[in-house]
């Protein structure tokens, strides 16, 4: 999966926002102002930082390479996915939804999508 269809996967779920308070070089995917996505496209392979649950996220480690701990971020809950194009789009796809669903869960009912 490249930039531009991580880029368009993620804005097309239910109010997310893009902003890019680290710098250019990094967008920060939200809801309802909660990070569930960074995207650091200065990087080659670029890094896609996706919220996780911590279960999940050590299977993952294990079963894919390109999937490694969060880089600058809270390495329990967070994973790095590295699109090198070793990781199926479908999968991407589902890590995204993933962690937008855990961000959605911890809001309040008030600011739910």
């Amino acid at each position: 999966m490249n930039v531009e269809a991580v880029y368009e996967y993620c804005l097309g779920l239910p109010q997310t926002t893009v902003d890019t308070p680290f710098g250019p070089d990094v967008l920060v995917f939200r809801v309802a102002e909660k990070i569930f996505a960074m995207m650091g496209i200065d990087h080659n392979p670029v890094r896609l930082n996706l919220k996780c649950d911590p279960e999940r996220a050590i299977d993952l480690r294990a079963e894919h390479p390109s999937i490694i701990p969060g880089y600058h971020a809270n390495k329990k809950h967070w994973n790095t996915v590295l699109l090198d194009g070793t990781i199926a789009p479908k999968l991407i796809q589902e890590l995204i939804t993933h962690s937008y669903d855990l961000v959605v869960a911890a809001l309040p009912k008030s600011k739910k999508p």
